[in-house]
């Protein structure tokens, strides 16, 4: 058999061989620093057999950036964390353990609870284990075999995943600890240079609150101490600009057990709000979008035809009537296509771009809910375009441009992932060819590199998931654009073509920002709480310096104002030192202490991060303005 490597040479190798007889074959070296192959683009274990023709891609321990070099070495981490546990706390249940993005975690059902304070410990015990030295070794076996294995273990939620795993049954030995698992593992444990167990949290069995409450062991591994260190000062950081400290901290938001999931927007925090709202609608009309507002509760009939009821209605609200049932819109795709449903059409309308930033409510479980970035009441930047087949690419691009023009401006890096048709979907695979197609060939036309996402599209069509990463590096989940021949479908929508015949349209589901309430705590934690100054809530602070200067200060902060900047005055009778230190706290971009020597013609002008400067009213009225006019 012959195999494909990166420089696109062909290793010949006996058949049968697996991915560390191909490292073995090219160099002893390269054997000893594998830890993953992959094969064909998919990510796979070193121990498994290769197939004829395939190409192939050695991982070693120098990818240490690599995120499928990073996600086994985590996969191995965490079978350690389980061994580690089973030897300290005798008649501990062992659950699952997989790696996720930045680390992994485990969970167990312990005989008695355990702190924070017994992390060091288990740490400590894994740390011995590597000393120690662990190879994984894997075996397939049979389901009865597996499941009797772990019941005799007295391991019942281990007995319950093999009774319900679909295909072959893998099993993974390190040391004493043998675990039910598909892989892939590294060879040994020597790859692990560092390993941190960061937090502990509550967790239902399978994500079911029916089932049992377990204990999840978070932490995460890296091929060197120094990548570690990193991360955790990076943690370090993302910590102090926790967007849930620093939204009440600057008098932004709150949230309260009395309506969970659902923020109460204070003053400043509406002020972030409207700037968005403003630059939504401005960017939409220039672009040729049509802002409408429909309903925000609909017979459940509306979401049966939809296919929201079938898809999604765990994450819904509903509202029982005396005769009809009801719910409250999740999204609002629906209500537009009965907008468009409620004249005839023509071609000539077309594309016709509908815009609504609506309240929307989704049923999420408490456990999930996270501030700002997973909330029950949210407002979506959404948008469809109905269109015809002809018009769908400039259209994609369109809504790409959009998306450029938005994430320049905060200063945010796009990455963007083509996400396929999913296993539960409505349609032909022959509209799904189409719709994929169209999508991939905007992206490739464009010149815009992507990764795909096989799988992960909605249930009525594909989309483009826009990504971006922010001044800490991580990255976050924002816009879509999707292409959709399904709903319209549904809902019998037409237009009357060139051809004086019936066709139905094509919708783009659009939505850039997101939710606003997630992108505001997104972009709080970007920024800081430092926004830029189109963006601050507060754009100047005047701090008169004592009581006989308060006039004039309110006479320069009228000036202000009434030029259409945002402007307040700290009249307290505090100290100026720590009325300076409150505007600092507050991230105000620019504060104006006025005392006796300042005039229009002469300002103390402080500027957030610690400049200092003095011009006239007219000089700081020019600077205000131009950096308005970058917005």
């Amino acid at each position: 058999m012959k195999v494909v490597l990166p420089n696109d040479t062909e290793l010949e190798l006996p058949d049968g061989a697996s991915g560390l007889d191909a490292a073995r074959a090219i160099g002893p070296k390269l054997a000893e620093q594998a830890v993953l192959m992959r094969a064909n683009g998919e990510t796979r274990d070193l121990r498994l057999p290769l197939v004829d023709g395939e190409r192939i891609q050695i991982l070693t321990t120098r990818d240490t950036a690599d995120p499928d070099a990073l996600y086994v070495l985590r996969h191995s981490a965490a079978h350690l964390l389980a061994e580690a546990v089973r030897r300290l706390y005798p008649g501990v249940k062992v659950a699952i353990g997989p790696p996720i993005e930045n680390g992994f975690y485990y969970d167990f059902d312990f005989p008695k609870p355990i702190s924070d304070g017994d992390l060091e410990a288990i740490e400590a015990e894994i740390l011995r284990e590597i000393a120690e030295g662990r190879e994984w070794t894997r075996e397939e076996v049979s389901r009865d075999a597996a499941s009797a294995r772990f019941a005799a273990e007295g391991e019942p939620y281990k007995v319950e995943l093999v009774d319900t795993a679909a295909g072959d049954i893998s099993l993974y030995t390190q040391g004493d600890f043998t675990d039910l698992c598909r892989g892939p593992h590294l060879q040994n444990a020597a790859p692990i240079k560092a390993i941190k167990l960061t937090s502990l949290a509550g967790a239902y069995w399978r994500g079911d609150e029916k089932n049992a409450q377990l204990t999840r062991i978070y932490g995460t591994a890296f091929y060197s101490q120094a990548d570690l260190d990193g991360y955790l000062e990076r943690q370090e950081l993302a910590k102090a600009r926790d967007h849930r400290k620093l939204g009440p901290q600057l008098d932004l938001f709150h949230l309260s057990e009395e309506s969970p999931g659902s923020p109460f927007w204070h003053p400043k925090g509406m002020v972030v709000w409207n700037e968005l709202e403003d630059l939504r609608r401005r960017e939409n009309r220039a672009r040729g979008y049509d802002e409408v507002k429909t309903p925000l509760i609909y017979d459940v009939e509306v979401y049966k035809t939809s296919g929201h009821f079938e898809n999604y209605r765990e994450d819904m609200f509903f509202i029982p009537g005396d005769e009809r049932s009801y719910a409250l819109k999740p999204m609002n795709c629906p209500g537009h296509m009965l907008l468009f449903g409620s004249q005839l059409r023509s071609y000539r309308d077309l594309p016709l771009r509908y815009a609504e930033s609506s309240t929307l409510h989704r049923d999420e479980r408490a456990g999930v809910l996270h501030g700002l970035l997973r909330v029950r009441h949210l407002t979506q930047d959404d948008a469809h375009i109905f269109c015809t087949p002809e018009q769908i690419e400039d259209e994609i691009f369109g809504c790409l441009d959009f998306a450029a023009t938005l994430y320049e401006l905060f200063g945010m890096e796009a990455r963007f992932e083509l996400s396929t048709r999913p296993d539960k979907k409505l349609g032909t695979d022959a509209e799904w060819d189409f719709t994929e197609n169209a999508l991939r060939s905007a992206l490739q036309r464009r010149g815009i590199e992507h990764v795909v996402n096989e799988g992960d599209g909605a249930f009525y069509g594909p989309k483009i998931d826009l990504h971006m990463t922010d001044v800490l590096g991580r990255s976050w989940q924002m816009g879509t654009i999707q292409l959709d021949s399904q709903m319209p479908k549904k809902f019998g929508l037409t237009f009357m073509g060139a051809d004086n015949a019936e066709h139905t349209p094509y919708v783009v589901h659009r939505a850039l920002l997101g939710s606003l309430e997630r992108f505001i705590g997104i972009a709080i934690e970007h920024y800081g709480g430092a926004f830029p100054f189109w963006l601050a809530p507060v754009q100047v602070r005047l701090i008169p310096v004592a009581e006989p200067h308060r006039a004039a200060a309110n006479a320069l902060r009228a000036r202000i104002t009434a030029a259409g900047f945002r402007a307040d005055i700290d009249e307290r009778d505090d100290t100026l030192g720590k009325r300076i230190r409150d505007a600092e706290v507050e991230k105000v971009p620019y504060t104006i202490v006025y005392g006796d020597r300042e005039s229009d013609e002469s300002l103390a002008v402080r500027e957030r991060g610690g400049g200092q400067s003095t011009k006239s009213v007219d000089e700081l009225l020019t600077e205000f303005a131009a950096l308005v006019a970058k917005v």
